[in-house]
């Protein structure tokens, strides 16, 4: 029997000195939520739309280099709508040849035959559907990456929502709004464009004529004095911020404001040396998400670096810098919903946790005092155990703490009780019954522990239901709750066995129970 008991004291020793020593001290080690921590919380959209009018056009591109450089002739290739193109005045003497290009280069396109010459061609919808699956996820890696370089600690940035094209952000003790929405939802999306005409309106630049083949026309941006230039521009970049390898902010020794440095890879580099030689003499505008910064005019041939001037203030230029190393987004955001929750207000609400979590738990120690008496010494000891591992398990499993979190803990404490109570009833009838206190508390805990353990394991399935679909402070809940009914299952069964089997293994004879 001492054997027994003493290698049950040594394992509830260690469970004590590992649960302090993973939470101690509680404020570095106990990770809280944005309710209690403060922060911005933001649920956005992402408009897939814009990713699928990239790969469009870029594969109008394609068609027309891969028909170019196979000699096939064709008037021309243009986009109809998202994921819908034309090709028309293809010769008809290459059309099984124009169909087998199609099939091997390009299989994620349908083909239609329109009439002798002229082809829609359309996305398929599964290819679609994965473009899109695809875009969200590179959006939440592209926050992330501004996020992490903007040194938030542990922020939550995950899908939202079962439309499957929202995002979540949570960035727990950052307060400053404006920098984080304009951070985030800016698309930085940089492409370099050969400029082939410049007016003050789009009137002006396309005379009652058409949009030529090929090209767009994209707004400068707005001077001091209120004036705005028009460009007519190639509509295929010679490079975009994904051909970066760097950017870095820094000063225009000319003019001693911020601007952006930037270097290219080296493939992209070979690129642009090839373009701007060919192009010498003419504009290159630098378009930054769909807005002319500026255009410069192309002196001499530029090989792997290059500089992005505008009205930059040093933050602006700084943000800019890391929108464009993190990559840019690969499709517009629009925010849905936004909340700031101010650090006081999350000191409130620990302390309204706390304090009612301590009047949770007085109650209850008052309760099982009077009612059961010595033998309520028992049920608090393995109650304030309980709270100590759920504390330790929160702290070593680097999980969140929030408000829904407390009333789990709360929750906790009265499983805990419940527990208890079951126990202690089921004692109290062996002994009416007739039995020793000894025969009767071993009765009391093997009859309760089929009940205890079945109104733990629901209690589980139920957490890890609201865990699996719920978000945030749920998904805290869930956590929280999880942890304490394993840990109740453990001082409730084990460790009151224990202090039973502790106070009575050193006396002979057991005439009475104070219970």
């Amino acid at each position: 029997m001492k054997k027994n008991l003493r290698w049950k004291s040594l394992l509830i020793l260690a469970v004590i000195v590992a649960s302090t020593w993973a939470f101690y001290p509680p404020e570095e080690k106990i990770k809280l939520g944005l309710d209690l921590r403060g922060g911005i919380h933001l649920i956005m959209k992402v408009n897939t739309v814009d990713a699928l009018l990239a790969v469009t056009d870029e594969t109008a591109e394609a068609i027309t280099e891969r028909l170019d450089d196979d000699s096939i002739n064709f008037s021309n290739v243009e986009r109809q709508a998202p994921g819908e193109l034309t090709l028309t005045g293809l010769d008809i003497n290459k059309d099984s040849e124009f169909r087998r290009i199609m099939d091997t280069a390009f299989p994620t396109w349908d083909l239609r035959r329109e009439d002798a010459g002229n082809y829609a061609l359309e996305m398929r919808r599964a290819d679609v559907g994965l473009l899109e699956d695809d875009t969200v996820t590179q959006a939440i890696e592209t926050i992330r990456r501004r996020i992490d370089a903007l040194g938030v600690a542990e922020p939550v940035i995950a899908p939202h929502g079962a439309t499957g094209n929202q995002i979540l952000v949570q960035l727990p003790g950052f307060d400053d709004v404006a920098r984080a929405k304009n951070l985030i939802k800016e698309t930085a999306k940089l492409e370099l464009k050969i400029v082939r005409s410049v007016g003050l309106s789009e009137e002006q630049l396309l005379g009652g004529r058409p949009l030529p083949p090929g090209a767009d026309i994209v707004p400068g941006v707005t001077d001091e004095l209120g004036n705005q230039a028009y460009y007519l521009l190639d509509r295929v970049p010679i490079i975009t911020g994904r051909d970066l390898k760097n950017a870095s902010p820094g000063i225009d020794p000319e003019t001693s404001s911020p601007d952006i440095s930037f270097t290219l890879k080296p493939e992209a580099a070979s690129k642009f040396q090839a373009e701007t030689r060919e192009n010498l003499g003419r504009q290159l505008a630098i378009v930054l998400d769909e807005e002319v910064l500026t255009a410069p005019t192309i002196n001499g041939v530029i090989y792997d670096r290059g500089q992005i001037t505008g009205s930059f203030t040093t933050q602006s230029a700084y943000d800019l810098a890391l929108q464009l190393r993190s990559g840019a987004l690969p499709a517009s955001l629009e925010y849905q919903e936004e909340r700031t929750v101010g650090p006081s207000l999350g000191a409130d609400s620990i302390r309204s946790g706390v304090g009612a979590s301590l009047a949770g738990l007085a109650a209850v120690v008052l309760f099982i005092l009077l009612y059961y008496k010595l033998s309520g010494i028992n049920a608090v000891v393995a109650l304030a155990l309980n709270l100590l591992i759920l504390l330790g398990a929160l702290a070593y499993f680097s999980a969140t703490l929030t408000l829904p979190g407390i009333a789990g803990v709360i929750l906790t404490i009265g499983m805990g009780v419940d527990a208890n109570v079951l126990i202690f009833e089921r004692i109290k009838e062996e002994m009416r019954a007739g039995k020793t206190p000894r025969t009767a508390i071993s009765a009391g805990f093997g009859k309760a522990f089929w009940t205890i353990f079945d109104a733990n394991v629901t209690s589980l399935v139920a957490a890890a239901i609201l865990f699996q679909f719920g978000t945030g402070p749920v998904q805290g809940f869930a956590v929280t709750l999880s942890i304490g009914l394993i840990s109740n299952m453990f001082t409730a069964i084990f460790v009151s066995r224990f202090i039973f089997d502790l106070i009575l293994g050193g006396r002979r004879q057991v005439e009475a129970l104070s219970i």
